[in-house]
């Protein structure tokens, strides 16, 4: 009789244990669909940004969102260095992106059609605009800003 119910109770604990991680599996995913779906949130937050700092030539705007490496560019080396590279955003609109390597690491094996995210500030120029201090300040006068490419973080 007690073989019965140790058996019993035993199935019952794998059943809940079971259960446990079935629960705990379903979170973990809505968490991650929570990120994805804020991540687009903000990215489609970021695009209306900046087109409309495009349309009406404004400046010193901070912005995020992501866009597809259309253009590789060489370094600008007069001055602070900076890599510099052509997106285009999700609605086709175009930035040079001038990310300072003196002050943050460069992206390497960066190529065309690779997508990249950014947090940065955006200038206003005719041919689409310029998204800038992409970096850490370390002086702490501007907002950090920062590049991700393959899930990497170039700050």
């Amino acid at each position: 009789m007690s073989k019965k119910i140790n058996y019993r109770i035993g199935i019952a604990v794998l059943i809940l244990v079971a259960i446990y991680f079935a629960l705990d599996g379903i979170e973990k995913n809505k968490n991650l669909e929570s990120t994805q779906n804020n991540q687009i949130q903000q990215d489609v937050r970021g695009l209306a940004i900046i087109e409309h700092a495009y349309k009406n030539k404004l400046e010193s705007i901070q912005v995020q969102s992501v866009g597809t490496v259309k253009v590789l560019l060489p370094d600008d080396n007069k001055g602070s260095r900076h890599q510099k590279f052509i997106l285009e955003l999700d609605n086709g609109q175009t930035v040079l992106v001038a990310h300072n390597i003196d002050l943050a690491p460069r992206i390497p094996n960066l190529s065309r059609g690779d997508r990249v995210d950014f947090y940065g500030e955006y200038e206003y120029s005719s041919k689409g605009g310029v998204i800038h201090w992409t970096h850490h300040d370390s002086k702490g006068s501007h907002i950090d800003g920062w590049l991700k490419h393959n899930n990497l973080i170039y700050k």
